[in-house]
């Protein structure tokens, strides 16, 4: 279950580094990275979001102290960094969503986060009920 802690670490640097990424590319304009680099700001602030849910998630697991899945855990973390990595692609890619590998990538992306955070849910509500 420790994979829950390493991944939501990895998810809180993902924060910080798309956090300075924005400040900088509106309150310190660097030629090239708003407008150029920075496609899409306010997706970029979607992926940022998520990256904290996702880290909030994996330390919400993580300190329910219940037994769970190693094989769930990595899928939860996986798709915890997958998923909001689709919004930091599509920020630097205004044709994102029109190309077929990426469309690929969003459905295997949600295909793992459903299933991880399925398998953990149920492990949950197993726990609950059988307490």
């Amino acid at each position: 279950m420790e994979i829950l802690l390493i991944g939501a670490v990895l998810m809180i640097f993902a924060i910080l580094l798309s956090a300075w990424l924005m400040t900088f590319a509106k309150w310190f304009p660097i030629k090239g990275i708003d407008g150029e680099f920075l496609k899409d700001y306010k997706t970029l602030i979607r992926a940022h979001v998520d990256f904290a849910l996702m880290a909030l998630f994996c330390l919400g697991f993580y300190g329910a102290k219940v037994p769970l899945p190693v094989t769930a855990c990595w899928l939860v973390v996986i798709g915890g960094l997958t998923n909001p990595g689709v919004f930091v692609v599509a920020a630097f890619d205004p044709d994102f969503w029109s190309k077929p590998i990426w469309r690929i990538y969003s459905a295997l992306s949600f295909v793992v986060t459903t299933l991880g955070f399925g398998w953990i849910g149920l492990t949950l509500l197993n726990h609950a009920l059988s307490a």
